[in-house]
């Protein structure tokens, strides 16, 4: 059973929260690629729309937008997600996970780009208050 660790963030207000997905919830990220929009009922958020925007895996290795597929791969990069290089013109042979939504995930980043009748601090204001 797939387990995620949802990093949510609001543009609006700058804020991100993190949801925990198990179960049926998490299986609703399965299959989906960076870029794609789920509905935000699937996280118990009604009437909110979500935009996958990125992720990681156990390793901490990120998955690249422009990877087509599942799985890690060993790539040549001179920029973009996964290297930063320190001189002009450095390449070097990185691993990166591409771009679909596998249960080899641990984190998973998205981001709201349609919004309910409730804010997002109000579905987060009573948890944050238990504490």
């Amino acid at each position: 059973m797939a387990e995620f660790k949802v990093v949510l963030s609001d543009p609006r207000d700058g804020a991100s929260y993190k949801v925990e997905a198990t179960g049926g919830v998490a299986n609703a990220f399965i299959g989906k690629s960076i870029g794609d929009e789920i509905s935000g009922d699937a996280l118990g958020f009604a009437g909110y729309t979500i935009m996958i925007t990125g992720g990681t895996d156990k390793t901490g290795i990120p998955a690249r937008k422009d990877l087509p597929g599942a799985g890690r791969r060993r790539l040549l990069l001179s920029k973009g997600t996964g290297f930063a290089p320190t001189y002009h013109g450095e390449r070097r042979r990185k691993s990166v996970r591409a771009a679909e939504i596998t249960g080899d995930f641990v984190q998973i980043n998205a981001k709201v780009t349609g919004y309910g009748d409730k804010t997002l601090q109000e579905y987060f204001a009573p948890a944050e208050a238990a504490e």
